[in-house]
């Protein structure tokens, strides 16, 4: 789950960082499932690192982050039944939600572009 200094959008789908969308963790995950998954997660990424000098590891370590990603909803299909596309990685201004993203202050923006989006 996001920090929650990142902007998240008014429906709940995303939060902003780096200045693009990210999905958010499926809402209708319990709480359990929601630390296992992300368990899992920070498992996979520790293995990234470690492996970084065996592609053949490399690889199915990141399948792995990419399997748990997409249980916790993160990536994959998305978790809402409305037909609303996914916007993930476009920016906010660039996105169904430009109007949302304009109403917020300068410094709520700002939080927006924090810090680099781990890749993983």
């Amino acid at each position: 789950m996001p920090s929650k200094d990142y902007p998240q959008t008014p429906d709940g789908r995303y939060f902003v960082a780096a200045g693009k969308l990210w999905r958010r963790s499926d809402p209708r995950l319990t709480p359990a499932g929601l630390k296992a998954l992300t368990a899992n997660l920070m498992t996979a990424r520790r293995k990234v690192k470690e492996v970084q000098n065996n592609e053949v590891k490399l690889k199915a370590a990141r399948r792995q982050v990419n399997a748990a990603k997409e249980a916790l909803g993160e990536r994959g299909p998305v978790w809402w039944d409305d037909g609303a596309p996914d916007e993930t990685m476009k920016a906010p201004q660039d996105s169904s939600y430009v109007d949302w993203w304009a109403s917020l202050s300068d410094d709520e923006r700002k939080k927006g572009y924090a810090g680099p989006k781990k890749k993983g």
